[in-house]
């Protein structure tokens, strides 16, 4: 899609009077040549991925590095016990942003939305809303049309990339489409979609990506949960009328110039942060030990 900016997008609604997900759909039509029932099919088949990956989690595997699995379970059945501290639904969404980045680590089909490393984020709060009833498959539809608009405008303006700018590019990304997308639910303006991203970026500005031994699980898993609770409260201050004193493509071009500033320790290397702990080095060592085949010498070569 050929946004640079969130304001942009937010004039072409006003000008044409449309919805935000139409003018990101229109706009992917036109450079796809794709129709939008083919659009909507493609779509389609992203949510049904992650209504599918939702359903096919299992709490009794863990991933072959034996750091996840099994958390996403132990969430839900905290819930069922009693009265979590966040509520019910916000409950739902941290089990299902465990749920999911577990299954990621654990090798399952899950949906870059936008890396895999984010995955969690963006189904963990439409899915509960949606198996609530609160919404129908074509509105859900339509509010991913949403999420991809938000993404591509951070992709083309900085990175959806821990690689290049840090975790804040990839969990901060998707709250930020997790955000926007749970106000278009709402039946917020496309200003306060604007809005709920922007709030939802900023909030995460300068979160560095350390993943322990290399492996996208810790902190990776519970930084899902992070961003996706995230979303529901800049959906909300958007929502209330909340206005950001910073505009958010002005939050996505900071994100660039703080991700550009990281040391490279900090970016997806798996040298610093919580790498570099000594529980973390005592971890890789582990790994990389376990990993290595075993060297035996026979009588004949001593």
């Amino acid at each position: 899609m050929s946004f640079e900016s969130l304001t942009s997008l937010v004039e072409s609604c006003t000008k044409q009077n449309k919805e935000f997900w139409q003018i990101v759909c229109e706009t992917d039509m036109k450079e796809s040549s794709m129709t939008e029932e083919q659009e909507f099919a493609k779509m389609r088949g992203m949510w049904n991925a992650m209504l599918a990956a939702a359903d096919a989690y299992d709490k009794n595997i863990e991933s072959s590095s034996g750091l996840s699995g099994g958390d996403g379970g132990r969430f839900a059945d905290y819930i069922a016990a009693g009265s979590p501290l966040c509520g019910d639904f916000t409950g739902k969404v941290i089990a299902y942003a465990l749920q999911t980045a577990e299954s990621n680590a654990c090798m399952k089909r899950i949906v870059a939305a936008p890396t895999a490393g984010s995955c969690g984020v963006l189904p963990a709060v439409l899915v509960p809303l949606y198996r609530d009833k609160k919404f129908t498959d074509d509105e859900i539809i339509q509010g991913l049309f949403v999420s991809a608009g938000i993404g591509q405008v951070i992709a083309n303006r900085a990175s959806i990339s821990g690689a290049e700018g840090g975790c804040q590019a990839e969990i901060g990304a998707a709250s930020a489409m997790a955000a926007g997308t749970l106000v278009f639910l709402r039946k917020g303006t496309s200003g306060q979609i604007m809005f709920a991203a922007g709030f939802a970026l900023q909030n995460l500005l300068g979160l560095v990506c350390d993943p322990v031994a290399g492996l996208v699980e810790v902190p990776c898993i519970k930084r899902n949960v992070v961003g996706a609770v995230n979303a529901l409260s800049c959906a909300d201050m958007a929502l209330a009328g909340i206005v950001p004193k910073i505009p958010a493509d002005e939050v996505i071009d900071a994100m660039k110039q703080v991700g550009n500033c990281m040391n490279t320790t900090l970016k997806e290397t798996g040298h610093g942060g919580l790498a570099a702990t000594q529980t973390g080095r005592q971890i890789a060592e582990r790994l990389s030990a376990a990993a290595q085949p075993a060297i035996t010498t026979s009588k004949a070569e001593e």
